[in-house]
C-alpha cells in the first residue's frame, strides 16, 4: 500500500506516518525500486499498534521504548510486558478519572433538568 492509501485507511496524515517511521515507532517501510514506500502486512501491523496505543494515551517515549525493546529480541519479553502492564494501569486510572468526570456532569445535567421541570410546573400553576 502507498503512504496515501495507509493514510486514508488509518486516518493518519502522511506526515505522521513519516514521523513514526523516522523516530522508529514503525520499522523502516519497504520501498519500491523508485523509492516509494510500499507498506506490507508487517508495516500495517505496526501502524495499527501505534494508532491503538496513541488512542489509549500512550506517549511517544513509551512507544519508542517498546519498539526499541522489540527490536532487541525475545530477551526483552518481560520488559515489554512490564511496559504494557504499566501503560494499562495508567489507562485504567485515566478511565476512572473520566468516569468520575462523567458522573459529575450527569449530576449537573440532572440538576438542571430538575430545575427546569420545577419551573415548568410553576408556569403551569401547579
Amino acid at each position: 500500500m502507498t503512504i496515501r492509501e495507509v493514510s486514508e485507511r488509518y486516518g493518519l496524515s502522511a506526515d505522521t506516518l513519516r514521523y513514526y517511521e523516522r523516530v522508529g515507532l514503525i520499522p523502516p517501510v519497504p520501498r519500491t525500486e523508485s523509492g516509494v514506500r510500499n507498506y506490507d502486512a508487517s508495516s500495517l501491523g505496526w501502524v495499527e499498534l501505534i494508532k491503538c496505543m496513541r488512542s489509549a494515551g500512550v506517549g511517544i517515549e513509551s512507544l519508542s521504548e517498546y519498539c526499541r525493546l522489540f527490536q532487541q529480541g525475545d530477551e526483552t519479553l518481560e520488559a515489554r510486558k512490564a511496559l504494557l502492564v504499566e501503560q494499562r494501569r495508567q489507562l485504567l486510572e485515566r478511565m476512572e478519572d473520566m468516569q468520575r468526570s462523567l458522573n459529575r456532569l450527569d449530576e449537573k445535567i440532572n440538576s438542571y433538568e430538575q430545575d427546569l421541570a420545577c419551573k415548568e410546573r410553576e408556569l403551569r400553576g401547579r
